[in-house]
């Protein structure tokens, strides 16, 4: 017998979920999180998981690992002192960057620039230079370099990164430095952007390859050390870390292309969302994933999420496919305060984490947090849930940490704990027009999917502010994350600068490119033992009018680029520029960035059947309580999601407790049972 884990790991709870591969049966845990080090946390999970189902940890033979380690560590700044080898002349690109500041017409008044990841105090440059096309202009004088790498060695660096002009053209020149690298930085891991990013533009290609080289030291030794750890437990194990876009890397291109992990926990969710829906039937969802400490969001149409060709961690932008995840400063853990300048309520960004955590988890923290205000006003009802299956809430510390909002409002305990959920609503809120409005989509042609450990309090509420329904509930929300781990599959991607004019090339050039770029892909699923036939191959292309600055990226297959020539990629260009900016042009279309996905067939999972039964819940009934609603208090009834049954119709006010989260049912709105546990929420 084998089986496959997947592992999330979130600011608060670690999530596991272990997979039979033969029966395709499963198994869910929560742990607390150990953000000191996280695989302490991971593994923590794997003893409790193991011994819930009763098996021999060597029967794992492969573990799916959502990450936010490269994350953690940019917006932590406790990355590596990062070197940087540019062409002459060429010193102060990350300085120079874009002219773009973020907020409104008056931003630039009091946008303070962050400091590039790799300071000019650590920049050298390589008197060198290649052409566009690839010609080499000048020789690399290596002499000279040689003796500036000693000096950087005697600064202190502990990563390298090599970008140079052109380098996408011709990576002859970078080869060579990193050759000469190795002799004089034996022990220094070095980054080529002409292998992480092989793209024109040289800001975000230098941006993007430091951002991998900051980051890479902390990732390698976290993935090492886990394996490591793992491999104690489980000899045959493979270790698998997601990407940002949704796929798996083997453990090696995790060390080597970290980069590529910046979104990597996120995207569990995602992928979790939309196997989710695929079973239940649902298409077009907006995920609402809250942890917590923060809420993602996401729009998948037609069974695929949306992809990006950006990832962005706080202020570091970089070049690297992503699924289009938005993340707010708002979850379980944010803290409540009201600044004596103001006197307005804030929440949030700042969370009480995992330790102390919010003040209802009684281990320490005495901060008023939204898990705090949902124990307040009876959406989390204290004593009947023990979170994580061991936690108990402790009503009472809840109360005294809100009450220093009510005090400082001249409001009731319960009203400033509305206001503090009202708050965190709406902030949550603004991330999901920011994926469906924002991107020409109308939220109510959707399904919101709401799941973390703190998603299905809120989703309700969020359902009738977005007017997105039904409102969907997982069978396993507080873990869903972990389900998206376990059943995604194996990714890699290659791409290629090619500018071109629809009127200068063909869709025979353009396909002899591409299978070039899927040959390299495919290779290496190759390397992962990942058989051809067990391949599938997608490809994309990044467009632009001529003249414009802006790229678009639309998909399509070899054969619609066959059968239809260039019309294909031109025309769903044209529909992507409507849908977001309301026009299209006649100009001539041009051909940037050629890229080729190749990607492994999911992991086979079984969704679970519920038994079925009427539409009365009453066995599932465990009491009532009050739960503080619209201003006043009203009776709600508490139902144990375990014994609940297909068709079964649960109506609000209603709190259902399981043992990874907690669903609010709203006055006025019913949830029904599906045939596979998912709880559905309508207005009534």
């Amino acid at each position: 017998m084998s089986y496959r884990l997947g592992v999330d790991v979130g600011g608060t709870f670690t999530d596991l979920i272990l997979v039979n591969g033969q029966t395709g049966d499963v198994h869910s845990a929560k742990v607390p999180s150990t953000p000191s080090d996280p695989s302490i946390g991971v593994l923590n999970g794997i003893g409790r998981i193991c011994q819930n189902a009763g098996i021999d940890p060597n029967e794992i033979t492969h573990v799916m690992h959502g990450t936010t380690v490269a994350t953690n560590t940019i917006l932590t700044h406790t990355g590596a002192r990062v070197g940087l080898v540019t062409t002459k002349g060429y010193r102060q690109v990350l300085q120079i960057a874009r002219s773009f500041v973020p907020g409104g017409l008056g931003g630039w008044v009091i946008y303070n620039k962050p400091p590039p990841l790799a300071p000019l105090s650590l920049t050298i440059e390589a008197d060198e230079r290649i052409g566009a096309r690839g010609e080499v202009v000048t020789k690399l004088n290596r002499a000279k370099l040689t003796k500036d790498l000693k000096a950087l060695r005697k600064k202190g660096i502990e990563s390298l990164t090599v970008s140079l002009i052109n380098s996408f053209a011709n990576p002859a020149h970078e080869q060579e430095i990193a050759a000469i690298a190795a002799e004089v930085l034996p022990d220094i891991p070095v980054s080529l952007s002409s292998v992480i990013v092989p793209e024109m533009q040289e800001y975000e290609r230098t941006a993007t390859t430091v951002a991998n080289a900051y980051v890479a030291p902390k990732v390698a030794k976290y993935v090492r050390n886990l394996q490591r750890e793992l491999k104690k437990e489980m000899k045959r194990v493979q270790l698998r870390v997601l990407r940002s876009d949704g796929g798996l890397a083997s453990a090696k291109a995790a060390e080597d292309y970290p980069v590529n992990m910046l979104m990597s926990g996120p995207a569990g969710g995602v992928s979790g969302a939309m196997w989710t829906g695929k079973q239940a039937g649902y298409k077009n969802i907006l995920t609402f994933d809250m942890g917590g400490t923060s809420t993602d969001v996401a729009l998948i149409q037609d069974g695929q999420a949306q992809l990006r060709r950006e990832t962005s961690v706080h202020e570091v932008v970089v070049r690297a496919s992503s699924i289009d995840v938005r993340t707010v400063g708002a979850g379980g853990g944010s803290i409540a305060y009201v600044p004596e300048i103001t006197g307005a309520l804030r929440v949030g960004p700042q969370s009480a984490g995992a330790d102390p955590g919010p003040a209802a988890y009684d281990k320490g923290g005495d901060e008023p947090t939204v898990t705090d205000a949902n124990v307040v006003l009876g959406f989390l009802p204290s004593g009947e849930v023990r979170l994580g299956g061991d936690m108990v809430i402790r009503r009472d510390l809840a109360e005294a940490a809100v009450g220093k909002v009510a005090k400082a409002l001249k409001l009731s305990v319960k009203e400033a704990a509305a206001g503090i959920i009202d708050i965190v609503n709406e902030n949550m809120y603004g991330a999901l027009r920011l994926v469906s409005v924002e991107k020409g989509y109308d939220p109510r042609d959707f399904a919101l999917m709401g799941f973390g450990g703190a998603g299905p309090l809120h989703a309700n509420a969020l359902g009738k502010l977005s007017q997105a329904w039904p409102v969907i509930i997982p069978g396993s929300p507080g873990v869903l994350c972990a389900v998206g781990d376990a059943t995604t599959s194996v990714r890699d991607e290659f791409a290629r600068t090619f500018i071109r004019g629809f009127s200068e090339t063909n869709a025979r050039e353009v396909a002899k490119i591409l299978n070039q770029l899927i040959n390299s892909a495919a290779r290496s699923l190759d390397r992962d033992g990942i058989a051809r036939n067990e391949q599938k191959h997608t490809f994309q292309a990044d467009v632009r009018y001529r003249g414009q600055g802006f790229l678009l990226t639309v998909d399509f297959s070899l054969d619609e680029l066959e059968k239809q020539g260039l019309d294909v990629i031109g025309r769903q260009f044209d529909e992507v520029h409507t849908q977001l900016f309301t026009f299209a042009l006649q100009e001539e279309k041009e051909i940037v960035n050629l890229r080729a996905v190749a990607q492994g067939k999911p992991a086979a999972v079984r969704a679970t059947s519920l038994d079925k039964g009427g539409s009365d819940p009453s066995a599932a009934l465990l009491g009532e309580h009050l739960m503080f609603v619209d201003g006043k208090d009203r009776k709600a009834r508490l139902y144990d999601r375990s014994r609940l049954l297909a068709g079964n119709v649960v109506r609000g006010p209603a709190v259902i407790l399981q043992m990874d989260t907690t669903t609010v049912i709203l006055p006025d709105h019913v949830g029904r049972v599906d045939e596979f546990g998912n709880i559905v929420i309508t207005p009534e």
